[in-house]
């Protein structure tokens, strides 16, 4: 798609949504390539993946200006942030918890995004969004007391279960990874085109993770990986380094990123959803009121109305 076509807004809408429940539906299927594959590992080989499938997004297009200075930082911090970390803290989050303790902490999303759009892209915020921020808080929190301490299943490649209290504390910061490669890629959009974000970022994620992948490699059986497994590795890349990203970098060249945000409710909602109907795992009634609270707290930071902005000063008194 030429950079000077962007699309209409519903269409713009529609990639933002589709993006996102990508992204929720490889979230909670990245619990079992976890419980196969060492986390380093398994990163690794989705970021080669992915580049094998885009290397001819790699190319210059020719009404591409040259990139800047600063937009070469945005790149690697877009990647370092958006995929290094986040696969990092998703992967071995969810390994220490579950899919739909995963989808709930992520709930709170888009009023990290709204918040961050705010600081750093002055978007103008509407007071709701600091009411959204103790609201989400306040559904993880209920989430994290109706969740006894079962004993989670042992993280690929640590060979022993970890405490469900750093699981949420990772999947804490993937959300924060993730709200700023939401900001940081609105910055990005404006000087280049979603193919060569999307192939860029890829091939700095591949650099980052090559070290530990190797040395995780090197100790890895492979022949003990089952041909389903490797079915799904490969959908996982090409969501998570291809689709998702395209998909995304696509819409936010039209969308402003707190509006944008709105569309990450589709992550825990997909999320806590594959994990219900395609893990077998389940939502206890104190678990479905915390989804509620986190979900209203999504709703309240990224609702484009009036009726959200009267009820959002009325919390707020």
């Amino acid at each position: 798609m030429s950079r000077s076509a962007p699309l209409s807004r519903p269409l713009a809408y529609l990639c933002l949504g589709l993006s996102m429940s990508l992204v929720g539906s490889y979230v909670a299927l990245s619990k079992p390539l976890a419980a196969v594959l060492p986390v380093f590992l398994l990163a690794w080989m989705r970021f080669g993946i992915g580049g094998l499938a885009m290397l001819h997004w790699l190319k210059k297009p020719a009404d591409e200006p040259p990139m800047t200075v600063q937009t070469r930082r945005l790149l690697f911090l877009e990647s370092f942030l958006g995929n290094f970390l986040f696969t990092a803290c998703m992967i071995y989050g969810v390994s220490l918890t579950n899919a739909v303790t995963a989808g709930v902490t992520m709930a709170s999303m888009p009023a990290a995004v709204a918040v961050m759009s705010w600081a750093f892209l002055r978007e103008k915020v509407a007071p709701r969004t600091w009411v959204a921020v103790g609201l989400a808080v306040a559904g993880i929190a209920l989430f994290a007391i109706a969740s006894p301490g079962h004993g989670p299943e042992p993280a690929a490649g640590t060979g022993k279960a970890g405490p469900a209290w750093l699981g949420q504390l990772l999947l804490l910061g993937a959300v924060f990874c993730e709200a700023a490669y939401s900001v940081i890629g609105k910055k990005l959009t404006g000087a280049l085109g979603p193919r060569r974000i999307t192939s860029i970022i890829n091939l700095w994620g591949f650099t980052l993770s090559a070290p530990l992948g190797l040395y995780a490699a090197w100790h890895f059986d492979f022949a003990a990986v089952g041909w389903g497994t490797w079915v799904l590795l490969v959908f996982y890349a090409l969501a998570a380094s291809i689709w998702t990203v395209w998909l995304w970098m696509t819409g936010l060249r039209v969308v402003p990123a707190a509006q944008g945000g709105v569309f990450t409710v589709l992550l825990p909602v997909s999320a806590a959803l594959m994990g219900v109907l395609v893990l077998g795992e389940s939502l206890s009634g104190l678990q479905l009121l915390a989804f509620a609270v986190a979900l209203a707290s999504v709703l309240l930071a990224t609702l484009p109305s009036r009726l959200a902005w009267r009820v959002g000063r009325a919390c707020s008194r």
